[in-house]
């Protein structure tokens, strides 16, 4: 009987070689310790509620050098619950939550009218630390809007009175022109009114607070609202 040809095996193929970009990538570091130290957390030693170590956090990165500690990720969902996420800055902590504004109708605004829930995120690699915050947004009354946005600068009053946030731009000189008319009117009307200038509040119902380790062994502390307190617990890395 006539054998026939064995047919050769299949062979796996090469591995694809990583781009560039995933090598630049691989070859970054994260919380080098012949860098720097990361400072050591206790959370057995942390307070009963959020709003106070995240104050003493914060001072402790703006003490450290931190570069804008005060931005934020703010995340929503639209109404049909797709995500999304920008960068802001945090206005005020206190006991009801976290502040930020914006326009009422800016894209953030609709999701918030459609969806009041946010997550915030702040990162300070300095100390390799992170705050996550989440909760129902409420809306501060006109006057507290009104009042917020002339305590800062003529820029942010100028870009405030722009308006037209995250709609669509025929050019960068049609900004330039509207950039121009609102710092003339700001300068002029100090105290003029952002009718869409809206303050919120995120109320929170969860704060973890993540301190990085060298040897990748994080602590992560979870406050989460229960009845009127807060309990808290230990989270795996």
């Amino acid at each position: 009987m006539i054998e026939p040809p064995s047919q050769p095996r299949p062979t796996s193929p090469a591995p694809a070689r990583p781009s560039e970009f995933v090598e630049a990538l691989r070859g970054l570091r994260v919380w080098d310790p012949q860098v720097s130290a990361l400072p050591l957390f206790d959370p057995a030693a942390a307070p009963a509620e959020p709003v106070s170590l995240f104050a003493v956090w914060f001072g402790e990165v703006v003490a450290a050098g931190e570069v804008e500690p005060h931005t934020m990720s703010l995340a929503t969902a639209d109404a049909e619950g797709r995500p999304d996420v920008r960068t802001v800055m945090l206005h005020d902590v206190d006991a009801r939550g976290w502040h930020f504004a914006s326009h009422a109708d800016s894209r953030k605004g609709r999701h918030l009218a459609a969806r009041p829930y946010a997550s915030l995120g702040f990162y300070w690699p300095l100390l390799g630390r992170q705050v996550r915050v989440r909760g129902r947004v409420t809306i501060e009354p006109p006057e507290a809007a009104h009042a917020d946005l002339h305590a800062r600068s003529t820029g942010a009053l100028a870009a405030a009175l722009v308006g037209h946030q995250s709609e669509a731009l025929s050019s960068y000189e049609e900004l330039e022109r509207a950039s121009e008319a609102a710092w003339a009117r700001a300068e002029r009307e100090p105290d003029v009114a952002v009718p869409s200038w809206t303050a919120y509040v995120v109320e929170p119902d969860e704060v973890e607070f993540f301190q990085g380790d060298a040897r990748r062994r994080h602590v992560r502390l979870d406050y989460r609202r229960e009845g009127g307190g807060w309990v808290t617990g230990l989270l795996w890395p």
